[in-house]
């Protein structure tokens, strides 16, 4: 039966004590995590969020009453103890920071008893995922989550107290807004007051932090929960946090700048992480080029090899028909992988699929020189052995092509090198790599709306020197736009922000907005550009990746107290769930479900 505390008060949590409380009387407070009895003296090892601690119980100690409290300990109950910190009578306990202590007992209060678990709460589970979402509330007692979550804590105070510092200040955007489904699909509420309509939830506070800029607030943050209705990946959740950001008066080394050493500071409080600054940059070309990617991973090697040159001209029309299309021939060499067995050369093939490839050509090289390859029939031995010499390849190779429009061949052999490395185990986990990726293409072409978009949003400046562009050839204009990158995965991004009516409406001109559609989706904004704005620019992290990133965990889920799974449900809550038909009434809706039995 569970009991009061009885104006009992906790001197201290579990975790923080230690060899210099020896002697001192303390209560603690915390889940059972496990119990073993040896028969006139019972162990019980105390659980909370700061650590574990060893109970001892002995009968001449607690008197019978106690000891048979203890003795009905089952793991997960909740209980109060009482007692003396003393130095182990047993071998120190290496793997706990408790480890040289523990509490003779001398009182003990059974708090909360407690069903048996559904799976254990340890470190590493084991348990599946779904089951562990479904009852969270429990996963969340496991040490390794306390721990992320707990640094996830500490990583938020510590870019609150550092922007602070530098002038920012903290400012909450509405959360009922405006929906602008240009780009991923908005989440919808819909009115009562004002019936037929809706709000959207924020994919970014974009167009408020401009705002607050044309108000004089020169630097703003916020800690922002955001929202796509999107298909989700390991590293995506349909709600999301960002840490939010915009400057006013500056350019893109400015807001660069002021971002290494946010990074910097982050990372050494949290993990310990010296960054050093300045962190590199690369140009989204070049990192297309050699990476495949607008995000690369730069701890291995294996970059792309442009060979188009090398194999113009060549009797394989593989080849030569991505060329004449004007597309390009690259390849990867997989060092070391020559002897890999066809099953599995096959079985990449099929991965290159995956990411838009018709194929994937290869060329391995034997230990004696000759080569085993695909294609080797449709060329001359010369031409093999210019190929093989332009990417590098030495016996027990294995060289790997695509040959498609650049965009596919960078999309398959981007993905191939990420793929080969975690094969070949060529990723150093230990390495954090930051990298920023600049001058990003403004536009990008869509072939089924026709017309360009935005690559990231309709008010990102074009670089001075391409501005002129924008009239002749817009796909060629780049943008003052920034992404910063770690171990191959997208921290956060911004850009600077048009300012000027005359480059805004040339914007929208491009991207094939009529004035009146942009006034009818922008209006409020491009109105109080008219009364005076200074230059600015942003950036916004995802706070969920960057913390996933600093424990290296698989997944967001990790580092996220209530998760979605990847239909954007909650197995816990079940939501989203049906609503009663009176709230429907209430909002004048009605439903037209297209699966009916669903």
């Amino acid at each position: 039966m569970a009991e009061a505390m009885k104006g009992l008060k906790r001197t201290h949590r579990c975790g923080e004590l230690a060899i210099a409380n020896v002697g001192e009387t303390v209560t603690v407070m915390g889940w059972v995590q496990k119990q073993r009895n040896k028969g006139g003296i019972i162990f019980v090892d105390l659980r909370d969020r700061s650590g574990i601690l060893q109970i001892i119980f002995e009968e001449s100690d607690v008197k019978a009453e106690g000891f048979a409290k203890a003795e009905k300990l089952r793991s997960e109950f909740v209980v109060a103890v009482v007692g003396t910190v003393e130095k182990r009578a047993g071998a120190v306990n290496e793997k706990l920071a408790t480890g040289e202590i523990e509490i003779r007992a001398k009182e003990v209060r059974i708090l909360s008893e407690a069903e048996t678990p559904p799976f254990p709460i340890e470190e590493d589970s084991k348990t599946k995922e779904e089951l562990r979402l479904k009852y969270r509330y429990l996963d969340l007692r496991r040490p390794d989550l306390q721990r992320n979550l707990m640094l996830r804590s500490r990583i938020t105070t510590c870019i609150r107290a550092f922007l602070a510092e530098e002038g920012f200040l903290e400012i909450e955007t509405p959360i009922l807004g405006k929906s602008t489904p240009e780009g991923a699909r908005d989440y919808l509420v819909p009115s009562r007051v004002h019936p037929g309509t809706f709000y959207g939830l924020p994919q970014s506070p974009q167009l408020f932090k401009q705002l607050l800029m044309c108000s004089g607030y020169d630097r703003y943050f916020q800690i922002a929960k955001c929202f796509r209705d999107e298909d989700l990946r390991a590293d995506r959740q349909p709600e999301f946090t960002q840490v939010d950001m915009e400057l006013s008066f500056v350019d893109v080394d400015d807001v660069i700048e002021v971002n290494e050493r946010l990074l910097q500071k982050v990372c050494k409080e949290a993990i310990g992480l010296d960054v050093p600054l300045p962190i590199p940059r690369m140009k989204w070309q070049e990192a297309m080029e050699r990476f495949g990617s607008d995000k690369p991973d730069t701890r291995f090697g294996m970059e792309l090899v442009n060979v188009s040159d090398v194999v113009y001209g060549c009797g394989f029309g593989v080849f030569t028909g991505a060329l004449e299309n004007g597309g390009s021939v690259q390849g990867i060499n997989a060092k070391g992988q020559g002897e890999m067995p066809r099953k599995k050369i096959d079985a990449l093939v099929e991965f290159a699929k995956g990411f838009g490839a018709k194929g994937l050509a290869y060329l391995s090289i034997q230990q004696d020189g000759s080569y085993k390859s695909s294609f080797a029939k449709f060329m001359t031995e010369v031409q093999l052995d210019e190929l093989v010499k332009e990417m590098e390849g030495q016996p027990g190779d294995l060289l790997l092509f695509a040959a498609d429009k650049n965009k596919v061949v960078w999309d398959v052999l981007g993905n191939l090198r990420l793929e080969l490395a975690k094969q070949m185990d060529l990723i150093d986990e230990n390495k954090f790599n930051f990298l920023w990726i600049t001058e990003f293409p403004l536009l990008e072409w869509n072939e089924e709306a026709g017309r360009y978009v935005a690559m990231h949003h309709p008010f990102t400046m074009p670089m001075d020197e391409d501005l002129p562009l924008l009239d002749t050839d817009p796909g060629k204009v780049r943008a003052k736009a920034y992404d910063i990158v770690l171990n191959g995965t997208e921290l956060g991004g911004g850009s600077v922000r048009i300012f000027q009516n005359h480059v805004q409406e040339k914007m929208f001109e491009v991207l094939g907005f009529e004035m009146e559609d942009a006034y009818e989706r922008f209006g409020f904004l491009l109105n109080a550009f008219k009364y005076g704005v200074p230059p600015h620019a942003g950036l916004a992290y995802g706070l969920d990746r960057l913390v996933m990133l600093l424990v290296k965990a698989e997944s967001i889920r990790e580092v996220i107290a209530f998760p979605k799974v990847k239909d954007a449900s909650c197995l816990m809550t079940d939501a989203p769930n049906v609503v009663d038909q009176v709230q429907l009434d209430e909002l004048e809706l009605a439903l037209n479900l297209k699966n009916k039995d669903e």
